[in-house]
């Protein structure tokens, strides 16, 4: 609690810095040779992977070889994060490109100057305190998002499970967006006759009892767009597929692991938006707190044919089998 408590702080010190740059606008960069783009990245994973590809490839494209990418990986680690953005400051990098929440909130924790831009962040506002967000940080920070249609994947439970009563939804306490995301698919569920109920865990050492425990409770599982469950969600097979238990999953990196179905975004997509993006703010001198936020509009509804023929699931026409 006191580690939250001084990260909020923090954030709120870094935002409310930042907030004071936002009326003349970032550093512009522009006019010049070269750029160096730092990359830090959460952890990983297929999803974060394609979103820094994505990224690269944009950038690329436009810029050829007259931009260089620093590009690091935490390992999972909030700390690490911190080490790497706080390196990328020292080096006074052009712009800090940060996948994932934790590392998008290391990046505007550890520089007010230096353009941001985040991806694979479900809701902004959450990750960044603000309240009233209306699609604008204010500050040095801008991005994509992850967020998928919530109201859809909480109907995915029912026209895909019809039969199913108890609904859990399993997510790592520690992720402010998928406590975001539980809120949301939970009152969904709720408006469609389910019993909803929230099970989390702190960290990966507690995944394998609660999965358990959730197998014994409940007839479904929903599992948000989740750094914990994704990197776990090969355990988490383990053990719901052999008692029975369908997982409608947040995104696609997840039901590949343990889910039968998913209205996902596509990663590689909003890590491309992010680097066009990138490009706006090193050539064109845009100022990313005047920068809307961006969403993947044509999300994509797939399944797992293997599990959901092992589950008895019948898959509507609409489904497109995931690789």
């Amino acid at each position: 609690m006191k580690f939250r408590r001084l990260m909020a702080a923090a954030l709120s010190c870094a935002i409310a810095a930042t907030s004071l740059l936002a009326v003349t606008g970032c550093d512009s960069k522009k006019d010049k040779d070269t750029y160096t783009v730092g990359i830090c990245q959460l952890v990983q994973h297929p999803a974060l992977d394609a979103a820094t590809e994505g990224f690269k490839r944009a950038l690329t494209e436009k810029l050829g070889d007259k931009v260089t990418f620093d590009e690091q990986n935490a390992s999972g680690d909030s700390a690490t994060c911190t080490t790497i953005v706080n390196q990328f400051v020292s080096s006074n990098v052009d712009l800090i490109m940060a996948n994932a929440t934790l590392a998008v909130q290391a990046a505007v924790a550890g520089t007010a100057t230096i353009p941001i831009l985040g991806t694979s962040v479900t809701e902004y506002g959450v990750a960044l305190g603000i309240k009233d967000f209306s699609g604008k940080t204010g500050v040095n920070v801008s991005g994509t998002s992850d967020l998928a249609p919530l109201d859809k994947q909480a109907a995915m439970v029912k026209e895909l499970l019809p039969e199913a009563k108890n609904v859990g939804i399993l997510y790592c306490s520690n992720e402010a967006n998928s406590k975001y995301q539980a809120e949301v698919v939970g009152k969904e569920l709720t408006k469609l006759g389910l019993k909803v109920t929230e099970y989390t865990f702190a960290d990966s050492n507690d995944i394998a009892q609660v999965v358990t425990k959730v197998c014994e409770e409940v007839d479904a599982l929903y599992i948000p767009t989740d750094n914990k469950c994704a990197d776990n969600a090969e355990l988490i097979n383990n053990i719901a597929e052999p008692a029975g238990i369908p997982i409608i999953a947040g995104e696609e990196g997840i039901c590949k692991g343990c889910g039968i179905a998913t209205l996902s975004i596509s990663y590689d997509n909003i890590g491309y938006a992010t680097g066009l993006m990138a490009y706006d703010i090193l050539v064109n001198g845009k100022n990313p707190a005047d920068m809307e936020i961006q969403y993947d509009d044509a999300p994509v509804y797939k399944y797992d044919a293997a599990r959901c023929e092992k589950l008895n699931i019948e898959v509507p026409d609409n489904y497109e089998a995931i690789a």
